[in-house]
């Protein structure tokens, strides 16, 4: 549940899925009883092909069962698919209408819940806590803004990335609160920036004792019904259902395993939700529009909360607020057993893109930061990158165009020195992503660095050039 920390199949066709059971709209479990026409596909096919084979790459080097990607281009959600199989022996292909749990994205849902509150009036978010849940250590100190932005200093009472024996029974939210948010605080608050799904507890008590609903019915309300969010479920009250994506664990490097159940009450408002990445687009479409909440209240949540020194935290409310190629990104990722998600947007760009994966592996963020950079234009090539690639992937074969290089580098690239690139590099082939990531002159010559990503590997490569256009340095390593 906490913010996933880690990031062979090949790509199946799109299935046929109906849902379990039926359930009630807005009901404390989920919000539709069917996911039918979440495939969509209004992407350019240049542009399909490259999100296809990031995925697939990335599933295949990380040994990912399966992933589900909707990607939203020009603020509108232009492609969903997915990848691998959602359930192994017997094998099942995913299809976009299966639900996974998307663990601490849920964050983002529970703070846009608060200031929803806030706006109606019925809340500040620089109230202190204990006004509404009482009991909490210095509750008359620390204030909503500081939950939702984890500088509380409330310990966080699940910092593990794997399923704790004691959380396998039921628990209630008013026991992990007396069990960790009644403990001295881990710092004074407002100093100090920790990750802790314990604020989010608290979170949610304020949510439902303010409205006076149960969290998921509030966010049934006022934000799964009126964007169509219809896949939504509360899978801290019931389990995923059949046909929905299985989750899995690989202990050490072994074989892929039925991941354990947390028991009830456990995830609540820090990651108590599951849906399609479809309906997660629908989210990220509405942020980008800016459609749900007011104006004010997305300032709130984007804006980078400081602490107490101005030091920055690069967290908002309920969201991580970054860069990603010089763009703003909103993001976060999430984790609960067996399933590993990833959600990015950039905001000003009109782009977003939601990955859900059914295996606690790396592979949900790399997948959606790569997509995400292609879809925002990242991935067209400066002319300075297209030349560098071209000889990268020369070398990788076995060839160099000695017209390119200055007399140094001409000696360096002996045959031994080429054998060694195409050995070690030709079997890589084609990178997911080549990026310039510095540039400087040094030495009377135009120094560049690069980027280059791999589903499992990242490397770098160094480029001196003369005024004249030849290189007198190319040079490939592992990234530090």
């Amino acid at each position: 549940m906490r913010k996933g920390k880690w990031n062979n199949i090949l790509m199946m066709k799109l299935r046929t899925s109906l849902l379990g059971f039926a359930i009630c709209a807005g009901s404390a479990v989920g919000f539709g009883a069917q996911t039918t026409g979440m495939t969509v596909d209004r992407i350019d096919p240049a542009m399909r092909d490259r999100i296809d084979r990031i995925a697939s790459q990335v599933l295949e080097e990380r040994g990912i069962p399966s992933a589900s990607v909707a990607v939203v281009k020009g603020g509108k959600l232009a492609y969903t698919h997915a990848y691998g199989l959602a359930h192994i022996h017997p094998d099942v292909a995913a299809t976009p209408e299966m639900r996974y749990s998307i663990g601490s994205v849920s964050k983002q849902f529970t703070a846009a819940a608060i200031l929803l509150l806030q706006e109606q009036g019925k809340l500040s978010i620089n109230d202190v806590v204990g006004k509404y849940v009482p009991g909490l250590t210095r509750g008359n100190e620390v204030t909503i803004r500081q939950i939702l932005s984890h500088t509380s200093g409330y310990q966080d009472y699940w910092p593990e990335d794997y399923l704790m024996t004691p959380m396998m029974k039921p628990a209630t939210a008013q026991q992990i609160l007396d069990t960790w948010a009644k403990k001295p605080l881990d710092f004074e608050p407002g100093t100090k920036w920790q990750y802790s799904n314990t604020n989010f507890v608290i979170a949610g008590e304020i949510v439902e004792k303010v409205s006076g609903e149960k969290l998921f019915q509030f966010l049934g309300e006022h934000i799964f019904h009126p964007l169509g969010m219809k896949s939504a479920w509360n899978s801290d009250e019931i389990k995923l259902t059949s046909p929905d994506a299985t989750p899995y664990i690989r202990n050490a490097l072994g074989p892929l395993r039925l991941a354990p159940t947390e028991g009830s009450g456990w995830m609540f408002a820090a990651g108590e939700l599951a849906m399609t990445a479809h309906d997660l687009a629908l989210w990220d479409e509405s942020l980008i529009a800016q459609s749900v909440l007011k104006p004010e209240s997305y300032k709130e949540m984007f804006t980078e909360v400081k602490l107490k020194d101005g030091t920055g935290t690069k967290y908002g409310l309920g969201v991580e607020v970054t860069k990603r190629d010089g763009r703003r990104s909103i993001e976060h990722s999430g984790e609960v057993t067996g399933f590993v998600s990833d959600n990015e947007v950039l905001v000003d760009d009109g782009v977003a893109v939601a990955v859900l994966t059914n295996h606690m592996a790396g592979g949900a963020s790399e997948i959606a930061q790569l997509v995400a950079s292609t879809v925002a234009g990242n991935g067209k090539l400066s002319t300075d990158e297209s030349q560098a690639l071209a000889i990268y992937r020369g070398l990788q074969q076995g060839k160099i165009d000695r017209g390119l290089l200055a007399p140094n580098l001409n000696d360096y690239f002996s045959e031994q020195t080429i054998a060694d690139f195409r050995d070690s590099l030709g079997t890589l082939g084609e990178p997911l992503s080549f990026k310039q990531s510095g540039e400087e002159l040094r030495g009377g010559m135009a120094f560049h660095s690069y980027r280059i990503v791999y589903p499992a590997r990242r490397l770098t490569l160094t480029t001196y050039t003369y005024p004249d256009g030849k290189l007198e340095q190319f040079l490939v390593e592992p990234a530090s």
